[in-house]
Order: C-alpha cells, then sequence, then structure tokens
C-alpha cells in the first residue's frame, strides 16, 4: 500500500473550517493524477486517490501498472471556502458540481471505499451501473457499503457506485458477508 493510496496527510485545515470539511471530487488533466495527488500532499491538504493494479502487455514485455480507479478524478478533504487553493495546483482543472458551484460527496461513498482500499481489498473500474440486485456488506473493511451483486465465473462481486461522477468500481466479496 503507497503512501497515495492511503492520502494519509493531515488536512492542513485548523480551526472552525475542519468542523465543514467534506469530500469534493477535483478533475484533473488526463493522466495527471498521481503528480496532483503528491503536490496535495506536499501542501498538506488531505487527498485520496484510489488506485489498483493492473497487468499490460506489449510485444516486448509485461508490466503490473497502478492505475486511478477513477481516471480523472482525485478526491480532497476541505472546506468549501478553501477550494482556491486546490485549484491553484497546477493540473487541476475543476470541481465536480453545478452552476459552478462544487457538489459534495456523499462521505459514506468515500470513507467506505477508502477504508477497502486502505485494507487490502481488490478493487477494479467497472462500467456504471444503476441497476440490479442492491446488497449491503455486512462484515469487513467495506461493511456498511451498498452496491449491486454480480457474478464472475464461480466469485461475487459487488459494484460500488459514486452517483456523482456516475462511475462504478467492482469488489470481490464473499457470499456470507452479504446481506
Amino acid at each position: 500500500m503507497t503512501a497515495m493510496q492511503a492520502g494519509v496527510p493531515s488536512t492542513g485545515l485548523e480551526g472552525a473550517s475542519t468542523k465543514l470539511a467534506h469530500w469534493y471530487a477535483a478533475c484533473t488533466c488526463a493522466r495527471h493524477e498521481k503528480q496532483v495527488s503528491r503536490q496535495l500532499q506536499d501542501r498538506r491538504i488531505e487527498c485520496f486517490l484510489p488506485l489498483y493494479r493492473s497487468l499490460r502487455h506489449w510485444k516486448d514485455r509485461r508490466k503490473e501498472l497502478e492505475l486511478p480507479l477513477f481516471p480523472g478524478y482525485i478526491f480532497v478533504h476541505i472546506a468549501c471556502e478553501d477550494r482556491l487553493r486546490i485549484l491553484q495546483v497546477p493540473s487541476v482543472v475543476r470541481f465536480v458540481g453545478f452552476n459552478g458551484q462544487p457538489t459534495a460527496l456523499e462521505n459514506s461513498e468515500v470513507e467506505q471505499l477508502r477504508n477497502g482500499i486502505l485494507n487490502g481489498v481488490l478493487a477494479e473500474p467497472h462500467p456504471y451501473l444503476k441497476l440490479g440486485n442492491r446488497v449491503r456488506v455486512k462484515h469487513g473493511p467495506l461493511a456498511g457499503a451498498e452496491g449491486i451483486l454480480i457474478r464472475k465465473k464461480d466469485t461475487y462481486r459487488v459494484v460500488l457506485s459514486v452517483e456523482l461522477l456516475m462511475r462504478s468500481v467492482a469488489v470481490e466479496v464473499q457470499a456470507a458477508d452479504l446481506e
């Protein structure tokens, strides 16, 4: 687990603004997510960049890469008033939102995903799903997370969606951990 995945540095926000902090999704330039994450950590801004491992094949070699689960996005935990600090980071384009205002993500969505990644849950990108058999994870690092159940060969997967981004990730779970 890399420090980039964990997004562990302190928020850098003191006083009353910490109470108003929420998770926001910031759009980045293509393939600049890791660079933005490093710059945010250097500025002591709490961020979260979920990564997954992918084995890529070329004619002459194979390589395992760490790629963002949500290409083009990084999650930041800030008070809305501090959004200018994020927009000043090179390669940050804008916040996800409506009518020019950033929209806060559900804290539970980000925290459950973050907790799962920190505890070694294997996740990979999945096409966005809105319909299907909804389940809740009862046990493990993703306890309380709700998603859509799918089967892949002999394993169960739960597709967790971030509604605001309209993006999903699939995580493998045991059947006994679901309700």
